[in-house]
């Protein structure tokens, strides 16, 4: 089967925004579509067994379609079309400069051409996308265009999971793409933001964190290091001799030891915000911006009690947890403050579930 990396729109009307990640599998579907009338009217999440995923890849079949399985029952919807995305690493992109007066054909041509100077596989191997973003700076008579192009295998493991759990996926994209298209819903919370504010966007998972700055629409720079959920995991598996998966059970429904705050939890934290901290001073001395307005945290490790308060505490710069459900209406199926533990977590399936409401 083949499936666009679709940058290109999606024909569906009716999508459920599917993102399998390191520790879990997450699904949101809204309705609405207006320019802030989006309404949540339901989303689900289910834990993955240990090891599902590594580094992005399905190294668990079984076991991530029996989650998605669980996922889509507890979502409770008739939907069967998803949208999915690939991790950001497993995406390369490219963007060129090409004849704005090619036919649709021409320009596959040029595409194919350009891409084998970028791409370090043979194109047979890949699954290979382009978008027309706009006119290039360079003048009206050429159009920038965005190449994807990611490893067939990578997205064959995706659709699998998806199909065998019986869905059908329509929509393939890029986690970071589908964030940052989320990300506008957190933008419009914050007042008087002009062009010039720069926002670093933490994205705090079970084995990375991924750090994207954004200024206007615009991505000036991004960062992974190793540093996640797993390490606190790991710790209460040494200090509690327990399984991993009872240790992720415990951090998501309690009740914690008494020592578990002053002895495990604040010192993750702390080495956290070092982890921004040093993130941020990266991003400074490699780039010309010197300055950083605000952080949003996201991901699964966002949802941990205190974590903004802390890295805004060491790194000077005010910080939220990501919600970008904030401004919209809510179905009666959602739990208003369950939402508010787990929005966090949602911003990649929230931004694939709005693929539904592309032109």
């Amino acid at each position: 089967m083949k499936i666009d990396l679709s940058i290109l729109n999606p024909k569906a009307r009716s999508l459920v925004g599917l993102d399998i990640s390191s520790s879990a599998v997450k699904m949101v579907e809204l309705s609405g579509g207006q320019a802030g009338d989006y309404q949540l009217e339901r989303y689900a999440i289910e834990p993955l067994p240990g090891g599902a995923v590594v580094d992005g890849n399905i190294s668990n079949l079984d076991g991530v379609t029996e989650t998605v399985v669980r996922c889509w029952k507890r979502l409770g919807t008739s939907t069967k079309l998803v949208a999915m995305a690939l991790p950001t690493a497993a995406v390369i992109t490219k963007k060129i400069i090409l004849p704005g007066d090619l036919r649709e054909t021409e320009m596959e041509v040029q595409v194919e051409s350009e891409a084998n100077q970028y791409i370090p596989f043979a194109l047979e191997e890949v699954n290979l996308d382009f978008q027309v973003i706009g006119p290039a700076p360079s003048g009206p008579e050429e159009v920038e265009v965005l190449i994807a192009a990611s490893r067939k295998e990578g997205v064959e493991d995706r659709v699998a999971s998806a199909e065998a759990a019986g869905l059908k996926p329509v929509v393939m994209d890029v986690e970071s793409y589908a964030a940052l298209a989320a990300f506008d819903l957190i933008r419009a919370q914050f007042p008087g933001s002009g062009a010039d504010t720069v926002y670093a966007l933490v994205d705090i998972g079970a084995n990375a964190m991924k750090v994207a700055m954004l200024k206007e629409d615009q991505q000036v720079y991004n960062r992974e290091q190793a540093f996640g959920g797993n390490q606190l995991t790991q710790d209460m598996v040494r200090a509690y001799g327990m399984s991993h998966d009872e240790a992720e059970t415990l951090k998501r429904i309690g009740p914690m030891p008494d020592n578990y705050e002053a002895e495990l939890l604040r010192p993750f934290l702390d080495n956290l915000a070092l982890e921004v901290s040093r993130a941020l001073q990266f991003f400074f001395t490699s780039t010309q911006f010197n300055e950083v307005h605000h952080i949003v945290l996201m991901g699964g490790s966002a949802l941990l009690p205190g974590i903004a308060e802390i890295v805004a505490e060491r790194t000077q710069i005010g910080t939220i947890t990501a919600n970008p459900f904030a401004q919209m209406s809510l179905s009666q199926r959602v739990r208003p403050k369950q939402l508010l533990q787990d929005a966090p977590s949602l911003l990649v399936a929230c931004g694939l579930a709005m693929r539904r409401f592309d032109p």
